[in-house]
């Protein structure tokens, strides 16, 4: 097994935090292509990102490598930084774009007890046709990585990026021009051979798969495939995005993290009362989506205002972002309780909830039938019929 030399690039963040790692796109380097997410990131994660072979600040590759072996490079690298620090915990939350997402996947086949919980952005499966990858190889060794950029342009970003944001990308065009051209070829190589389509049903740890709208290198039917393969996936359609969603929005690619992250596993309580309120808010539209609360907040008079603000406080603030439970659970137990109490309004509300936090359509299916045999069948009868309906909008407006 070769497993090639990976550059670790620190991006901010406490050591004491959760470990984010980030993966570039071929071309990119990591600091071009995450800093503006990742500086939203560092009040969360520790962000470790990682540059290809021959990119950034990544020295070339002379001999070939796979996918597999490039994602056991990755793993070295944080095992190095992990035991440099003195690390308890070896799990890690993961974002990649491109083939950074590639060895995402790889990661959760071969090491699936590392991740907590990742983030795929632009990627698939197998990405494109082997045959044009080795094309694409050749070019470079006979042209150079400059030889790239017109087509990357195109492939790279949406029409009226680089006219809004030509700082970002002549800093993502640099950065492609500098690769190194066999370290470029030797992972459009790796590409070719890359497919783990027959394989995705193994993979277990909750998956965000996040597509760009205009993206044709990896359209969205490729990552709706990956949340769909997968045990535990969902999908997210950035609208006028192409190949890059950290670098075209790097804010909302933070925030996808950050509420992935948070779904799959807790963060420390606040201990202010005000930092308690704050947190309690920002829970309630991560798992009851921003209309939700919108809506909430404009129906707020005298006598529901004290009611509205304990809710957010002790329910949202106090118990929903206690470490105990991650939010997949407290989704369960929420749904458990609502069905058998019978409260129907709440229980649609919570459907939609439980989807945000990762769960399956199968695994609400799993646990109505649950509560028929605890809570009794009329009881489980119509949950059912609110959660098919629930289920249906849902799936309708995101085919």
């Amino acid at each position: 097994m070769t497993v090639p030399r990976i550059t670790a690039v620190r991006l901010g963040g406490s050591p004491a935090l959760p470990l984010l790692v980030l993966g570039p796109s071929l071309g990119t380097s990591a600091r071009a292509l995450w800093s503006r997410s990742a500086a939203q990131l560092t009040d969360r994660f520790e962000i470790l990102a990682w540059d290809l072979p021959g990119h950034g600040s990544n020295v070339g590759a002379t001999k070939p490598f796979t996918i597999a072996e490039l994602a056991g490079g990755v793993l070295e690298m944080i095992d190095d930084m992990l035991a440099e620090r003195g690390a308890r915990s070896s799990t890690f939350t993961y974002a990649g774009d491109s083939v950074g997402g590639a060895v995402g996947l790889q990661l959760m086949l071969d090491a699936p007890e590392r991740v907590d919980s990742a983030v795929l952005m632009s990627t698939a499966a197998r990405i494109g046709e082997p045959e044009g990858w080795l094309t694409r190889a050749a070019s470079v060794r006979a042209s150079g990585t400059p030889s790239m950029i017109e087509g990357s342009v195109q492939r790279w970003f949406a029409p009226e990026f680089l006219g809004r944001e030509p700082e970002v990308g002549a800093t993502l065009l640099h950065a492609l021009q500098d690769a190194d051209d066999e370290g470029y070829a030797l992972v459009c190589e790796a590409l070719a051979a890359f497919d783990v389509r027959d394989r995705l049903d193994r993979i277990r740890p909750p998956v965000l798969a996040v597509a760009g709208s205009l993206d044709v290198p990896t359209p969205p039917a490729d990552l709706q495939a990956i949340a769909s393969g997968v045990r535990n996936g969902r999908l997210v359609v950035l609208d006028g995005v192409a190949h890059l969603p950290p670098a075209e929005q790097p804010g909302e690619v933070a925030r996808l993290i950050r509420g992935h992250a948070d779904g799959g596993q807790p963060v420390p309580a606040p201990t202010t009362v005000a930092g308690v309120r704050e947190a309690g808010m920002t829970v309630r539209r991560e798992v009851l989506g921003d209309g939700h609360v919108d809506r909430a907040t404009a129906e707020i008079t005298d006598l529901t205002a004290d009611f509205q603000d304990f809710i957010t406080q002790y329910a949202w603030g106090s118990v929903w972002t206690r470490p105990g439970l991650d939010r997949r659970s407290r989704s369960l137990i929420t749904l458990t309780a609502l069905v058998a109490r019978g409260h129907h309004e709440e229980l649609a509300m919570h459907v939609r909830a439980a989807r945000t936090n990762g769960l399956t359509n199968d695994e609400i299916k799993e646990l109505l039938l649950q509560t028929a045999i605890y809570c009794g069948v009329p009881d489980a009868n119509t949950a059912y019929r609110i959660a098919q309906r629930v289920l249906d909008e849902l799936d309708s407006s995101n085919p």
